[in-house]
């Protein structure tokens, strides 16, 4: 109860959004062929609008009746369980709706190896609307890509130049506007591990494993519409890396270095932050090896809805 004595109405809005993004990782867990990501990254603001809608309805009763019992907002509930019922909705018809089209599960696999050309260093960007994106390193090329993916996505297109020995990679792909059903598009990369690295992850939906513990990383700007990402960070670094991790609605597990030092900023819209071995000072978490190791991680996560984990190696 607040302090001037007045209960104050009750709001179900996010228990709700935490239900229903539960729910969605749970069955993505049990059946890898389901897809909502693609559908929640497109429709996501008509949250926004319900409940704002609720919201002023809420206000509206409140001003009509204010001597009226607190209880449950109905407008911000009814708001919340109309975006969830829409959800279903659209995942459902989008389903029948590749049926319709006869988008077919057959899966297609392709490899590509890009040479080094000379290049002393490399600036790398990759555009994936939805699926798994996994990288690791011990390529002894610029880089190794191996894809697979379903009659719903494009063959990925990979670029390559090199200019004043910078080697720059784009690696990009059309797909067609349905990803449901039995869909799968999957990135496997394999960057050197001796090739300083700059690397840009733009990412629609779907999940990230990232396993950067051997790769000379330098920089690196994810941004991850939907969904769940595991970035490994570990590992000797011989220079400083910066790394700007952002997400929308999901969850971001960052495994962290304990010899080097890391001073990190984490802020989460709603949702949670849990952080392992490091500790709070100044509005940024920082480990015991930070301002000690001649080399330093900057990190700065940020996210929508969901949580965001930093945890350092034992």
């Amino acid at each position: 109860m607040p302090e001037d004595g007045n209960p104050r109405r009750v709001s179900v809005v996010l228990p709700i959004i935490l239900i229903t993004v539960g729910a969605l990782f749970l069955v993505r867990n049990w059946r890898p062929a389901f897809d909502p990501w693609s559908v929640l990254l497109d429709y996501w603001p008509l949250i926004l609008i319900f409940v704002g809608l609720g919201m002023v309805y809420d206000n509206f009763q409140k001003r009509r009746n204010p001597n009226a019992p607190p209880g449950i907002s109905v407008g911000s509930t009814v708001g919340v369980l109309a975006f969830v019922v829409v959800l279903v909705l659209l995942i459902w018809h989008g389903h029948g709706y590749a049926r319709g089209r006869g988008f077919t599960s057959q899966e297609s696999h392709t490899s590509q190896t890009v040479d080094l050309q000379g290049a002393k260093s490399a600036r790398a960007t990759l555009e994936m609307g939805a699926g798994q994106l996994n990288i690791s390193s011990d390529s002894a090329h610029s880089v190794d890509a191996d894809f697979r993916f379903s009659g719903n996505y494009e063959e990925p297109r990979v670029d390559y130049h090199v200019s004043d020995g910078v080697g720059q990679i784009t690696i990009s792909q059309e797909s067609h506007t349905v990803h449901f059903g039995n869909s799968r598009n999957e990135w496997n990369l394999r960057f050197n591990k001796s090739l300083p690295l700059e690397l840009r992850v733009e990412m629609g939906a779907g999940q990230g494993n990232l396993d950067f513990r051997d790769v000379p990383l330098t920089r690196l700007d994810l941004h991850l519409g939907a969904g769940q990402v595991d970035v490994d960070l570990t590992g000797e670094r011989k220079a400083d890396l910066t790394a700007d991790i952002e997400g929308g609605v999901g969850q971001a597990n960052i495994r962290l270095p304990k010899k080097i030092g890391v001073i990190a900023q984490a802020s989460g819209g709603i949702g949670s932050i849990r952080t392992y071995g490091f500790k709070e000072e100044d509005g940024s978490y920082k480990n015991e090896a930070y301002g000690k190791s001649p080399t330093t991680i900057h990190l700065k996560v940020s996210g929508g809805i969901g949580e965001i984990v930093l945890n350092q190696e034992p």
